[in-house]
């Protein structure tokens, strides 16, 4: 198949099979046009390129030269009249560049350095083994709603100090939100209206609580990064209450999608399951597997910053650029049977959680929450899948199961 032959690539109009496994789809790009101009994703009607393959990944996520800073087109993301939830989204890491990203970042890092994730895991295999719990004695559960989804919710409300009476409340202002930022293709017509009065409850909130940590200490991340504030950080309120509200979307979603794909790839392979139920030190390099095998987010936007060259095409400054994360992590030149599930070191890097300075900061804590999920739902359960279908998020981006309809073995 000739560039000319195919489709103009978009994130839009999937059909329920190609967003259940967009695998194959990736390959015809892969192999006949890497570095595609695809159709408008809407930023202002400016072309789209996509990168579907690993080494070109690679090189603009490592690069300096491609930025994620929207350079004025969060209006174009947010639509006016939605005014705190674009500046929300304004104050958002991710969308940030050297050197207000540097100066933001060094802030946050020190919570997510290994020996404080690590610290972290008592905290996080209570919480896991409470919802397993709620699980017990049934024969059928939805795995989405009652383990994955709530899960990193609780956990990242215990790292920001949200109170246990607060976080049903908090879980349900992180999914209105989503209708407005984190859907792509399935937003509903409410979307944004939803998201503008779910930004304002949270702003409302984290003011109120950056108060209350001004007043008495509180050990939580929000009180590190008020104490930074008031050691002489140029942080602003925007800049925490936005960083808090980040880590509340991103670290709920991301998590709640490997872990769901980590359980599907398990289904579709039992005997990984026996292997990891027996050996559960395993887990680590398995969790690195299903990152790569089926990615938990499967493109990221980068823009160019000047002229460059991307693979054999020539890019613009300005011009965005579409990195296909699911692709790369799929790519023959990069990975040996890359379609394949092999839960022992490949020993070759993915890049599942970006690269570069916008490395997910979250990577740590997803992981932790991870293994710590499958072990115990290993342990608790025989899943099996129901005869219920597997019902995906309409979004190829943030890529996910919405239902997962699992037998207990109860």
């Amino acid at each position: 198949m000739t560039r000319h032959a195919l489709r103009r690539f978009d994130i839009s109009g999937w059909s329920a099979a190609d967003l259940a496994n967009p695998y194959p789809i990736y390959r015809r790009y892969r192999e006949d046009d890497p570095v595609h101009l695809g159709a408008t994703v809407p930023t202002g009607g400016l072309d789209t390129w996509y990168v579907f393959r690993y080494g070109d990944v690679a090189a603009v996520l490592s690069s300096l030269h491609f930025g994620r800073d929207t350079g004025g087109r969060t209006a174009a993301m947010v639509p006016d009249g939605y005014d705190t939830l674009r500046m929300v989204v304004e104050n958002w890491l991710v969308f940030m560049d050297p050197p207000r990203h540097t100066r933001l970042r060094s802030v946050i890092n020190k919570e997510f350095i290994p020996k404080v994730v690590a610290d972290l895991r008592p905290c996080v295999e209570r919480i896991a083994a409470e919802l397993i719990g709620r699980m017990r004695g049934r024969p059928v559960a939805d795995l989405v709603e009652e383990f994955a989804a709530p899960f990193p919710i609780l956990v990242i409300s215990e790292l920001l100090g949200v109170p246990a009476d607060s976080r049903d409340w908090f879980r349900k202002q992180a999914m209105d939100l989503r209708e407005g930022i984190a859907s792509r293709t399935g937003r509903r017509s409410d979307g944004y209206a939803l998201a503008e009065k779910a930004a304002r409850d949270l702003v409302a909130y984290f003011q109120e609580e950056i108060r209350r940590r001004r007043l008495k200490t509180h050990q939580d991340m929000m009180a590190v990064l008020v104490e930074a504030q008031r050691r002489g950080e140029p942080l602003t309120d925007e800049e925490l209450i936005g960083t808090s509200i980040h880590l509340l979307l991103a670290g709920h979603e991301t998590t709640t999608n490997l872990i769901s794909k980590s359980v599907l790839a398990m289904l579709a392979h039992p005997e990984v399951a026996d292997t990891l139920r027996s050996a559960p030190f395993l887990l680590p390099t398995a969790v690195n597997e299903f990152i790569r095998y089926d990615s938990p987010v499967q493109m990221v936007t980068r823009w160019a910053q000047r002229d460059e060259v991307v693979g054999t095409r020539q890019v613009r400054a300005g011009d965005k650029i579409v990195l296909v994360l699911g692709s790369a992590n799929r790519d023959p030149l990069r990975f040996a049977n890359p379609d394949a599930l092999l839960i022992h070191s490949r020993g070759t890097r993915h890049c599942g959680f970006g690269a570069g300075i916008h490395f997910c900061l979250g990577a740590p804590l997803a992981r932790l929450e991870a293994e710590v999920g499958l072990k115990l739902l290993l342990k608790a359960f025989w899943m099996q899948l129901t005869d219920d279908p597997v019902s995906y998020a309409e979004d190829i981006v943030f890529h996910g199961p919405t239902r997962l309809m699992v037998r207990t073995g109860y």
